[in-house]
C-alpha cells in the first residue's frame, strides 16, 4: 500500500506540473525530426525582425532564430518553414502546436512564463517601449503627451505600459487600438493620432516604411522593460534546451571571436578550451542536447554569430541603424550575456 501511495503522489505532482506523463519529453523535437523541418512563429511584418524580402524570403534577428534552430537540429539553416502571425494569434499558434517554436518580438513577462503553459528560452533584444511622433507635433519629451490621441497595436504589453506611465504622470490620452503594427504606423501617418507607442526596435522599424520618414522623432523617453525572445510549449525540456542553447552559442561564439567567416579554421585549431568546446572539438556537449557534435559550428558558419546576426539585421549595415546599447555583450558594455559551454 505504501508503495502505490508514492507511485499515486509522483503521477500527481507531474500532473500539477503541466508535464502529464515522463513519456512526452522529447515529442516536439521527434516530430520536427519526422517531417523535416522547424515550423516557426514569426511578426507578420517588421523590419529587422521578421519580413520578407522583395525575393519573398523571410529575414531579420527573429527570424535568424529560427535558422540557428534548424542549423542545429538538421545541419542545415534552411529547413524552416514560417507563420506569420499577428500579436493576437502568436500565443494561440504556439499552444495548439501549430507552430515549434515563436520568435516574435515577444516580451517575456511573468503572466506569459507562468501562466499561458509558454516558456522563454533567452532573451534576443533587449527592448524599452517608446513613442514616435510627428516633428510638427513640437512635442520633445512624453511629459509633453497630455492629451493626445495614441495609436496601440492590440493584445500587446504596450497597452498596460501606456496607461501606467500616464495615470503615473497624472496625464489623460486617448487609445486607438489596431490589430497590426502597420496598421498603426498608417494610422500615425493619416493623422488618426498623435502618437504611436510600441517597443522602441519596433517604432524604428515602422519609421524607415513612411513616406517621409525623417519627418518623424523617437522620444528619447523609454518606459518600460521588454525583452525580447524565443518561446515554446511547457513542458517538453528538451526543446527548450535546444533553442535556448542554439541562441546561447550564437552569443558565445561573438564573446570567443569565432564568426561566420573563421569557424571552419577556428574548429581545425581552437585558440582556447573555450572555443574547443563550443565547437565539439573537446567533449560530447552535443550529445547532452541530442544534437550532432558540430550542431554550433553549423549555427556559427550558417548564421553567425549574435554580433553579425544583429548588425545585419537591426544594427549598422542595416536600415535601421540601431546600437547595440543594451545588446551589446556584457563586457563591452553591455548585458547580453550566455552560460557557457561546458
Amino acid at each position: 500500500m505504501k508503495m502505490v501511495k508514492t507511485t499515486l503522489a509522483i503521477v500527481t505532482t507531474a500532473a500539477v506540473l503541466g508535464v502529464s506523463g515522463f513519456a512526452q519529453a522529447g515529442a516536439t523535437l521527434d516530430a520536427v525530426k519526422k517531417k523535416g523541418f522547424v515550423q516557426c512563429g514569426v511578426s507578420d511584418g517588421l523590419p529587422g525582425f521578421s519580413f520578407t524580402d522583395a525575393k519573398g524570403a523571410y529575414k531579420g534577428i527573429d527570424v535568424d532564430v529560427c535558422h540557428a534552430v534548424a542549423a542545429a537540429v538538421f545541419g542545415d539553416a534552411s529547413k524552416v518553414k514560417f507563420s506569420p502571425l499577428t500579436a493576437k494569434e502568436r500565443f494561440t499558434a504556439l499552444q495548439s502546436g501549430e507552430i515549434d517554436v515563436l520568435s516574435r518580438n515577444t516580451t517575456w513577462t511573468s503572466s506569459r512564463d507562468a501562466g499561458m503553459g509558454l516558456v522563454f528560452a533567452g532573451v534576443t533584444y533587449y527592448d524599452g517601449q517608446g513613442f514616435l511622433v510627428n516633428k510638427k507635433l513640437g512635442v520633445n519629451s512624453a511629459k509633453e503627451l497630455d492629451g493626445a490621441t495614441v495609436c496601440i497595436q492590440a493584445g500587446t504589453t504596450t497597452e498596460l505600459n501606456l496607461s501606467d506611465y500616464f495615470r503615473t504622470n497624472g496625464m489623460k490620452y486617448t487609445p486607438i487600438t489596431y490589430d497590426t503594427s502597420d496598421e498603426s504606423a498608417k494610422s500615425l501617418e493619416a493623422g488618426r493620432c498623435d502618437v504611436l507607442t510600441s517597443d522602441q526596435s519596433q517604432l524604428y522599424a515602422q519609421r524607415i516604411k513612411l513616406a517621409q520618414p525623417d519627418e518623424y522623432v523617437v522620444l528619447p523617453e523609454v518606459i518600460s522593460k521588454e525583452p525580447l525572445g524565443p518561446a515554446v510549449r511547457r513542458g517538453d525540456e528538451e526543446w527548450f534546451s535546444i533553442v535556448k542553447w542554439s541562441l546561447f552559442a550564437m552569443l558565445n561564439a561573438e564573446e570567443l571571436g569565432v564568426t561566420s567567416k573563421n569557424v571552419d579554421e577556428m574548429a581545425k585549431t581552437p585558440k582556447s578550451p573555450d572555443i574547443g568546446r563550443l565547437l565539439g572539438i573537446d567533449g560530447e556537449y552535443g550529445k547532452d542536447l541530442k544534437l550532432p557534435k558540430d550542431w554550433a559550428v553549423q549555427i556559427i558558419k550558417q548564421v553567425g554569430n549574435y554580433g553579425e546576426v544583429f548588425e545585419r539585421n537591426v544594427g549598422a549595415e542595416s536600415n535601421l541603424k540601431i546600437k547595440r546599447g543594451l545588446n551589446a555583450l556584457w563586457n563591452q558594455g553591455g548585458i547580453q550575456y550566455a552560460p557557457p559551454v561546458r
